[in-house]
């Protein structure tokens, strides 16, 4: 199948200054609210995580008429069917792969592009990829104007990951599969590490496997709830 590729450019937002950018806006102290009750006190206490949480706009990435409610501790539509997801499960997904400023991570289900830039924040470049096409041009532009000059959108199956560029350090799935793609985990560098849902529509368990050579240790942690994974290895296009 033709994966396409929509790399990025720096718009020359602050942001694209690297991790220490901070855009002021008025949702600055909703946001810092967001990070200290909805996340830190839920016991997400990844430094790097916090502070990306608290530098991405997460209003820029939500339908204009959502934005008052950009910082509720919930998920928010944003259109075909998609969700933009609850803050800490974004904070604890990302903090669980235990991040490298040096990473090179897979993101696997764009949406509106929240996630790809909480980790573009921490890590050096991001791959993230979304099967539906407006979602993942509507995503290239909006990263492209805020300046998340490190992330490059792809428009495909993401149950297939993008082979050109692996192997990835980190792969973060933000759809439920009905079991771990195994395309994914042969993106796996050494000692790499894939988090995602995996569970029927209704609630799913997150799982994360860690590869060490040829051996993958698996650890089952938090239950919740995500959008299903639509390709190959994840659930056809509508759900039975």
């Amino acid at each position: 199948m033709r994966i396409d590729r929509c790399p990025l450019v720096d718009s020359g937002n602050p942001f694209s200054g690297g991790p220490s950018g901070v855009v002021p806006d008025a949702f600055a102290a909703a946001r810092a609210e967001m990070v200290e009750l909805q996340i830190r006190r839920r016991g997400v206490f990844d430094p790097l995580v916090l502070r990306a949480m608290q530098q991405v706009p997460r209003h820029e990435f939500v339908p204009a008429a959502l934005q008052a409610r950009a910082y509720d501790d919930a998920p928010l539509p944003i259109g075909a069917g998609q969700t933009i997801s609850q803050p800490y499960i974004v904070a604890a997904m990302s903090a669980a792969l235990h991040l490298q400023p040096s990473d090179r991570v897979l993101d696997v289900g764009t949406g509106c592009g929240y996630q790809a830039s909480v980790l573009s924040r921490i890590v050096a470049s991001v791959y993230s990829i979304e099967v539906r096409q407006d979602l993942a041009l509507a995503a290239t532009q909006r990263l492209a104007s805020l300046g998340f000059s490190n992330v490059h959108v792809h428009c495909g199956d993401g149950t297939l990951g993008v082979p050109e560029f692996a192997p990835f350090d980190a792969i973060l799935v933000a759809a439920a599969a009905p079991a771990i793609p195994q395309p994914l985990i042969d993106q796996l560098a050494e000692a790499g590490r894939l988090i995602l849902p995996v569970g029927p529509p209704e609630h799913q368990q997150l799982i994360l496997v860690v590869r060490h050579a040829d051996r993958f240790d698996t650890t089952t942690l938090e239950p919740c709830q995500f959008v299903p994974l639509i390709g190959r290895h994840g659930w056809r296009d509508p759900l039975p």
